[in-house]
C-alpha cells in the first residue's frame, strides 16, 4: 500500500520543519567566488551535502517516517525505491525509529550508498538492472506484502520535507532573484518551489534536468506524463522515468518558471570545480545546479542566485577520475 496522493501545502511544509527540528541540521548559505566569476552576479551555494546522510534527501524520508510511526500503533514495513540517497535516509529513519525498511536500488548504484544502506540496518534488494524496474519491483513488493511504499519523490510528506529548505533559503537570502534546483522525479524541486513561490512569487525557480532524462520538460511540452527513453548518466539520481500520474508533475508545471538541461560534460566540469574552486565534494547529481551555472543555462548577469548543492556521495575512484 502506498500514502495518500494529496498534494502538500505551505502548511505542510512549516509542519514539517517543527518536527525534524530536533533531528535535523540547518545547512549553509556559502558564497562561491567562482561561480559568481563565471555567470557575473552573486552565487552563493546551498550546501545540503553537510546535512546528515550527506544529502538533502534525508528531510523527505525521516518526515515521512515520522509521520508513519505516529499514525500508526504498530508502523508497518517501509518500502521504498532508490539510486541511492533516499535509500540511505529512508535506513536511516527507520533504524532510529526501529521500523523495517527494505531498499530496492539499480545494480548499479553506487558502492558508497549502498554500504551505507546495509550499515543502517536496512534490507537492500539491488538486482535490478535500472532504477524504473527497482520502482516496479518495489511498489509491487508493498502491494503484495501489505508495507508502506514511501516514493522518493511523489509522496506529500517527501515533498514537505524536501520544502523546508525552501523556508531556509529565503530567511538566509530574502532579496535573492533566482533559485537553480536539480529534477530528477521532483520531489526537492516541488517541495522547494511551493515554499519560495508561495512567500515570495517574485523570485524564480529553474530546474535542470540532465540530457540523458528530460521526463518533466518533453512531458510538459507534450501535456502529460511521458515514458522517456533513459540514458546512462554520471547524475545517476537524476535519471529515471515518472511513476504514473506523479503529483510532482503538476508541482513543477505551476511552480517552476524554466527547465534546462545539462551535459555529462557539464556535470564532470561542475564537480571539478566545486572541489578545486570551493573545496566542496558532489556527486553528479548534487552538482547539476552549479552544471547550469557554468553552462550559463540559469542565471543572468547580476543577479543573487542560489544553487543548490544537492549530495556527496560519490564513490572515491569516480571522484578522483574526474578531478585527475
Amino acid at each position: 500500500m502506498s500514502a495518500h496522493k494529496n498534494q502538500p501545502t505551505l502548511q505542510d511544509i512549516y509542519a514539517a520543519r517543527r518536527r525534524l527540528q530536533p533531528y535535523l541540521r540547518e545547512t549553509p548559505l556559502l558564497h562561491s567566488p567562482w561561480l559568481s566569476s563565471v555567470a557575473d552576479a552573486m552565487v552563493e551555494l546551498k550546501v545540503e551535502s553537510l546535512q546528515l546522510t550527506s544529502s538533502f534527501k534525508i528531510r523527505g524520508a525521516l518526515n515521512a517516517t515520522l509521520r508513519l510511526v505516529a499514525a500508526t500503533a504498530s508502523p508497518p514495513t517501509i518500502v521504498t525505491a532508490s539510486a541511492g540517497n533516499h535509500g540511505r535516509a529512508i535506513a536511516l529513519a527507520a533504524e532510529r525509529l526501529g521500523v523495517r525498511a527494505i531498499v530496492f536500488t539499480p545494480a548499479t548504484a553506487p558502492d558508497t550508498k549502498k554500504a551505507a544502506i546495509r550499515r543502517h540496518g536496512a534490507e537492500l534488494r539491488d538486482d535490478s538492472p535500472n532504477y524504473d524496474a527497482a520502482e516496479l519491483a518495489a511498489r509491487e513488493y508493498a502491494q503484495l506484502e501489505g508495507a508502506v511504499y514511501i516514493s522518493p519523490y511523489n509522496h506529500p510528506d517527501v515533498i514537505a520535507g524536501a520544502g523546508t529548505i525552501g523556508l531556509e533559503i529565503l530567511e538566509a537570502a530574502p532579496t535573492l532573484d533566482v533559485v537553480i534546483v536539480p529534477v530528477g522525479g521532483g520531489g526537492l524541486i516541488s517541495g522547494l518551489a511551493l515554499a519560495i513561490k508561495t512567500a515570495a512569487p517574485g523570485v524564480r525557480v529553474v530546474g535542470v534536468e540532465v540530457d540523458a532524462s528530460r521526463p518533466f520538460a518533453i512531458g510538459i511540452e507534450r501535456g502529460a506524463i511521458t515514458e522517456i527513453d533513459v540514458g546512462a548518466s554520471l547524475a545517476d539520481g537524476l535519471t529515471g522515468n515518472l511513476e504514473p500520474a506523479a503529483m510532482t508533475f503538476e508541482l513543477v508545471r505551476r511552480h517552476v518558471d524554466d527547465l534546462v538541461s545539462v551535459s555529462e560534460d557539464d556535470l564532470e566540469r561542475a564537480i571539478r570545480g566545486l572541489v578545486s574552486e570551493d573545496h566542496l565534494v558532489a556527486e553528479g547529481a548534487g552538482a547539476a545546479a552549479a552544471a547550469a551555472v557554468i553552462a550559463h543555462k540559469a542565471v543572468r548577469r547580476g543577479q543573487r542566485a542560489v544553487v543548490m548543492l544537492t549530495g556527496a556521495n560519490i564513490d572515491l575512484a569516480k571522484l578522483a577520475a574526474i578531478v585527475a
